[in-house]
C-alpha cells in the first residue's frame, strides 16, 4: 500500500474519532474545496463541517512540509498542527458562497519523524472545511 493510502486510511479512521464517534461529513455543497493531493499527501480530508481535525503517523523530518485548509459558510476555521508540541498555527477566512484557502509551508526539520495532529476550531457548526497535509519530495 502506497504512503499516500497509508494515510488517507489513518485520516479516514481518526477524523471519525476526532470529531465525534458515529458523526457523519456533511453532504458535499458541490465541488471539492482541495483536490487529492496526490502522491506527496500525508493527509487529505476532502469535506467536513464544524470543529474537526485528523492525526496520521507518516510524517518524515527530511522533507518540508505544507498543511493547507479550505473553507467556506461565513465565518473561519483556526488551525493547529501538534506533535509533542505546536508546530504551525494559523487563522482562515470563510467566505459565504466562495472558498478561503490558508496555508503555511514548514522547512524540513520542523515536522520531526513521526505522529502528528492536526485540529480545525469552527467559528460555527455549519462551516465546510478541506484540508491536506504534504510532504513535496
Amino acid at each position: 500500500m502506497s504512503r499516500a493510502r497509508k494515510a488517507l486510511a489513518m485520516t479516514v479512521l481518526t477524523a471519525c474519532a476526532l470529531t465525534g464517534a458515529g458523526a457523519v461529513p456533511a453532504a458535499a455543497a458541490g465541488d471539492p474545496l482541495l483536490p487529492h493531493p496526490g502522491p506527496d499527501g500525508l493527509v487529505w480530508v476532502q469535506e467536513w463541517t464544524g470543529d474537526g481535525g485528523v492525526a496520521s503517523g507518516g510524517a518524515w523530518e527530511g522533507l518540508p512540509t505544507v498543511l493547507t485548509v479550505a473553507c467556506e459558510g461565513g465565518g473561519s476555521v483556526r488551525v493547529t498542527m501538534r506533535q509533542e508540541a505546536e508546530v504551525a498555527a494559523f487563522s482562515v477566512d470563510c467566505p459565504a458562497g466562495s472558498a478561503g484557502v490558508g496555508s503555511v509551508t514548514m522547512a524540513a526539520g520542523v515536522v520531526r519523524a513521526g505522529s502528528f495532529t492536526v485540529g480545525v476550531d469552527a467559528s460555527a457548526d455549519d462551516l465546510r472545511w478541506s484540508l491536506t497535509v504534504t510532504q513535496p519530495e
